[in-house]
């Protein structure tokens, strides 16, 4: 069986490096996507935690959809399922609007409050158990 926590370690990993600068000229397109790995992987670690092996996706909705038949998932964690086109679109060239800073800013934000929801999530559940 897969370890939740090991999907949690790497949300949070994919989330720094999202907020890495370690380049003269970002390319957003790149952080965004360590973005939607980092809310990916701590749902399906949230996914996991409850005892489901969640199915390969990067769509984060699906993810989210699966959870509400678990846990109630609160609006301002749906609003992740946006970060789900930064796996699939934006992750190589190719023909759509650049990603700018404020919407890169606005990710790292959706992101961020996608694992510290996920975490606390766990937390209270196991405070609960002792």
């Amino acid at each position: 069986m897969l370890r939740y926590e090991e999907w949690i370690y790497r949300a949070n990993s994919a989330l720094e490096l999202s907020k890495q600068k370690l380049v003269t000229f970002p390319c957003y397109e790149d952080l965004c996507f360590q973005i939607q790995q980092s809310a990916e992987k701590a749902l399906k670690g949230l996914l996991i935690y409850h005892g489901i092996e969640p199915e390969f996706t990067h769509n984060i909705g699906r993810l989210i959809d699966e959870l509400e038949k678990l846990i109630e998932v609160p609006e301002y964690i749906k609003n992740a399922a946006k970060l789900t086109d930064y796996a699939t679109f934006t992750r190589y060239p190719g023909e759509y609007d650049e990603i700018t800073k404020d919407e890169y800013e606005a990710s790292v934000k959706i992101a961020q409050e996608c694992v510290d929801w996920i975490e606390n999530t766990i937390k209270e559940i196991e405070d609960k158990r002792t």
